[in-house]
């Protein structure tokens, strides 16, 4: 009878605003679950990873390899499926990011081993330029080149080409930058980390509340199981302030965006990759091995903005329980994501090339994009790993390049 009595409880503390039903029955049933015969079974891990991307995925198994007993936790069906995958496929050599020298630093610190260790999904054999627009720039010819020369990163300038259009380009420079293939490395993680001993995956679980008890976790999950962990590593990018929550640690300061990565085909372009620098302006360039490019911009991928710690956005839905503002869901199959703007980034970035180059527009992914609110100024993308808890630790890792999955080898 005591169960019944714990919903008339809450049912009464659900009419009040700004009390969560959910939240409160979920705390009371974990913390009662053996006397109402909830059968509620606990697994200990060493860690408990929250967060089945890149960085989640890379720490479970570094951690594994450590010898420790590791679980990994993802909201979704299978690991991979949002930022991860859904990005310009990047790997960063530092260019990027003129005005951030912290970050354009540790993207090219991390380049070496991360295309050492990840050669066959490593495209790197292309012609990649970058440009600085005639009009509107942050940035200039000579500090880009100041800022190349400083990191020692390859810059050639170029007087000459017959696919741009020099009328609209203040300078472009020869660099060298790679592309990894998202598809093959999801691919790849997801059979390393599914087919390791030291790892248990739970897809389709978050956690919904979590307690400290002694040195140790309590964790409950959406499917009644009860974790108990001596660390928790929170990985979730976007839901990081969420995951944060749950545990009694801080928020991180977020902005998020949904945004859109397009995928176009061009016989003259083929191969090849621009990023025309220093303001509201894009970039194309191969989607690793597909033999795709991926096209982004400033002006046009992000569709819509929140300023809430959490991804609070106007198309999620109260009768939608698959993406909320504490567990944002897949985009790209959702139904309301937004409207592609691919059509006006084709034409934003044809500016810079000659009549001679067109693209064709093939399909896009969204997904939602999360940075610090610190960095809006100097548009840079730090990796921030905080051991936000102590006795038990509970850290959290906030990161957007793939290149610096490396960072977590300093903090555990």
């Amino acid at each position: 009878m005591e169960i019944y009595s714990i919903i008339r409880v809450c049912n009464a503390y659900c009419c009040a605003p700004g009390l969560f039903f959910n939240s409160v029955l979920l705390t009371l049933l974990h913390h009662l679950g053996s006397k109402i015969n909830c059968n509620i079974k606990t697994e200990a891990f060493h860690f408990v990873v929250i967060g089945g991307g890149i960085f989640g995925c890379y720490a479970a198994l570094y951690l594994a390899g450590k010898g420790a007993r590791v679980a990994l936790v993802e909201k979704e069906a299978r690991l991979f499926q949002k930022a991860s995958i859904v990005n310009q496929a990047r790997l960063h050599s530092g260019y990027h990011y003129p005005r951030s020298i912290a970050t354009a630093a540790l993207s090219d610190a991390h380049k070496a081993r991360f295309t050492r260790e990840h050669q066959a999904f490593v495209h790197a054999h292309f012609e990649k330029y970058y440009a600085l627009d005639r009009y509107g720039s942050f940035t200039d010819a000579r500090q880009f080149e100041r800022f190349c020369a400083y990191l020692k990163i390859p810059c050639r300038l170029v007087s000459e080409h017959p696919l741009f259009n020099f009328k609209r380009l203040e300078a472009l420079f020869a660099t060298e930058e790679a592309s990894f293939d998202p598809v093959l490395l999801g691919m790849y993680y997801r059979s390393r980390v599914e087919g390791h001993a030291g790892i248990r995956v739970f897809t389709q679980n978050q956690v919904r509340s979590a307690r400290a008890d002694g040195r140790n976790w309590l964790m409950l999950l959406q499917n009644g199981q009860e974790l108990q962990a001596d660390v928790v590593l929170n990985a979730t990018y976007a839901a990081s302030t969420a995951v944060n929550r749950i545990f009694g640690a801080a928020d991180l300061d977020l902005t998020h965006e949904i945004s859109e990565i397009a995928f176009v085909n061009s016989a003259e372009f083929a191969n090849k990759g621009l990023t025309v620098m220093d303001g509201p302006f894009g970039s194309i360039m191969p989607y690793g091995k597909s033999g795709l490019l991926s096209l982004s911009s400033v002006a046009y991928t992000h569709h819509k903005i929140s300023y809430d710690n959490l991804p609070r956005f106007d198309c999620q839905t109260a009768s939608d329980p698959a993406c909320k503002p504490d567990a944002p869901g897949i985009c790209s199959t959702c139904a309301r994501r937004p409207t592609s703007n691919a059509y006006k980034m084709i034409r934003q970035m044809g500016q810079y090339f000659s009549e001679s180059v067109h693209f064709e527009h093939l399909f896009s992914y969204f997904t939602i994009k999360s940075k610090l609110k610190a960095n809006h100024i100097d548009d840079g993308r730090p990796t921030e790993i905080s051991k936000l808890r102590e006795n038990p630790d509970f850290y959290c890792l906030f990161a957007g390049k793939i290149n610096s999955i490396y960072e977590v080898e300093k903090m555990v």
